[in-house]
């Protein structure tokens, strides 16, 4: 059997052997600093900042998180939205000698609590937003947590007081603290910038970043990035859009960023990729498919990386035909499967393939890509990134491989592969193959030339909008409510967002019937935004298997019925 078969698909002037060499995180910014000290390095809001303005902020950083005490063996949480403040946070946590714990404004309050207590973040730094301050500062006294580093977002724009009017009028901000437990984010960068670096040893072994991620039973557990995962990650899709003719080129691009940047996603391809290319990083709050569309139009922005949801929102927008995409050159769709049918209209629009890759928080989340050039399959999500080998694991006998063309639980290895979960050697054990490769959870299948074709997955896990959802958790949510007697929940097909969660619920005797809003609002502090049951059907029995579970078989076959019923007289 061919080991790599996807040798004889590489693109010209890209090797899947080229050599990969580790390094730390904050390195890339350096190189970029040193390189392109003038180029610009960041547009929000109406403020530029360029690289040599960027790396004097990262630095004062770095020495006002020292005078806190960060060094080797603390963490630090970001619970930032996409803002100037992440990356000079991120970049700053490094260079202080600190481990970044990226939080999410999606996690519901429990499970903020588990992060901190798990990851031992001892200091934080978020923005006084209405929608992320209130929950963090709820948990000084109550976690481990010691210090809240607070931000406001129009400090980082081109018009601060105008901003920040704007933003009061609205309630969209609170006000702050100012006891010993808080410090302001301009008081942190208040200093000289003369920090003190501290080596971080084999970037193999040294922890960039815990990265939180699902777990199909209990709460989140952390995937250690190490500063060689995340660096090679980033290579990797530089390596592969070097190839003849290069598709990107250093100091050159222009890159729109509007995926969340706590989502590892958002972080490689389009923080860390920006910055290792000294591109433009041109920021968005949150997506909104109008100021997209203006911005690539006017900017001539040509990198534009995001999930399926968002180019399904760009294609659609009645405002799209006046404006010209053309200067994009490179834009990929991860997070999720892309329906065909939207990179084919994508590419009509804008004359760019719209690739597909796959990875996953363990990869940094690299694994997979489309070849700019030369061949490529609908419905794969491509052939592995250079030094990266997949195999498919037998779903019957773990102990072997399976040949080409079988399906299999795919297995990957490479730089880019996580150190393992914090504190959770029983997990890394148990996703681990007998030699020593990662088992993704995600079944597929590779052909003859080395493209993945995911066909289902072994974990009980949904996809919603690029976010893991996993339906065991919200189950457990739903018992808690004192009507419900039993619950199932499975992924229905959704248009917008790949899939939604749905509740199929039998009552207690003499329970009142509750309708989805109800649902919904019984469920907002317990489970995350991004969890949400979107549909609820109550039955008077579920369906269940011979030896008595319940058969959510049965509940996704009756779905998938009624869709084709539904698309048959449509």
């Amino acid at each position: 059997m061919n080991s790599k078969p996807w040798l004889a698909s590489y693109p010209e002037g890209v090797a899947w052997d080229h050599a990969i060499k580790p390094t730390s995180v904050q390195q890339i910014l350096a190189d970029a600093v040193a390189g392109f000290p003038d180029r610009p390095a960041i547009d929000f809001m109406g403020k530029r900042l360029n690289y040599r303005e960027l790396g004097a902020l990262v630095d004062r950083a770095a020495k006002g998180l020292q005078a806190l005490g960060v060094r080797p063996g603390v963490h630090v949480g970001l619970y930032l939205p996409n803002t100037p403040h992440y990356l000079v946070a991120l970049f700053g946590v490094l260079q202080a000698g600190g481990t970044v714990v990226n939080y999410s404004p999606l996690d519901a309050a429990k499970v903020l609590e588990h992060k901190i207590e798990d990851s031992q973040t001892d200091f934080l730094i978020t923005l006084d937003l209405a929608a992320l301050y209130p929950q963090m500062a709820a948990m000084l006294g109550k976690t481990r947590l010691k210090k809240l580093v607070v931000g406001n977002l129009a400090e980082m724009t081109g018009a601060p007081e105008q901003v920040a009017a704007q933003m009061k009028a609205k309630n969209e901000t609170v006000d702050i603290s100012g006891d010993e437990h808080h410090l302001r984010f301009s008081e942190l960068l208040d200093n000289d910038g003369r920090y003190t670096p501290h080596p971080i040893g084999d970037p193999r072994e040294a922890l960039a970043i815990l990265q939180y991620t699902g777990g199909t039973t209990g709460l989140p557990k952390g995937a250690m990035l190490t500063h060689a995962n995340l660096s090679s990650a980033c290579e990797q899709v530089v390596i592969t859009q070097s190839g003849t003719p290069p598709v990107l080129q250093m100091g050159t691009e222009r890159l729109l960023a509007v995926l969340p940047p706590f989502h590892i996603y958002a972080l490689t391809v389009n923080l860390l990729l920006g910055v290792r290319l000294a591109a433009e990083i041109v920021q968005h709050l949150r997506f909104d498919p109008k100021a997209a569309l203006r911005d690539i139009a006017e900017k001539k922005l040509t990198t534009f990386c995001g999930v399926p949801t968002m180019f399904t929102a760009v294609i659609g927008d009645p405002d799209t035909p006046q404006y010209d995409l053309h200067s994009l050159k490179l834009c990929n769709s991860g997070g999720a499967p892309l329906p065909m049918e939207v990179g084919e209209r994508f590419r009509a629009i804008t004359g760019t393939w719209l690739a597909e890759g796959w990875g996953m928080t363990e990869t940094s989340p690299t694994g997979t890509f489309s070849p700019a050039h030369g061949q490529r399959k609908a419905g794969s999500c491509g052939i592995p990134h250079p030094g990266v080998v997949i195999k498919m694991l037998d779903l019957e006998d773990p102990s072997r491989y399976v040949p080409l063309g079988e399906k299999g639980e795919m297995c990957i290895q490479g730089p880019n592969v996580m150190k393992g979960y914090w504190n959770k050697p029983e997990a890394t054990a148990d996703s681990t193959t007998f030699d020593g490769l990662f088992r993704t959870g995600d079944v597929g299948y590779m052909d003859e030339d080395g493209f993945v074709f995911i066909v289902d997955r072994c974990k009980d896990m949904l996809l919603c909008s690029g976010y893991n959802v996993y339906p065991r958790v919200l189950e457990e949510a739903i018992y808690q409510h004192p009507a419900v007697h039993e619950v199932a929940v499975i992924g229905v097909p959704d248009e917008y967002r790949g899939q939604s969660p749905k509740a199929f619920i039998t009552l207690k005797p003499g329970a009142e019937a509750f309708d989805i809003k109800a649902l919904q609002t019984f469920l907002k502090e317990r489970v995350g935004k991004h969890e949400m049951v979107q549909a609820l059907e109550i039955r008077a029995a579920l369906p269940k298997t011979a030896v008595g579970k319940l058969s959510k078989k049965d509940l996704v076959d009756e779905e998938l019925r009624k869709q084709a019923v539904a698309a048959a007289t449509a």
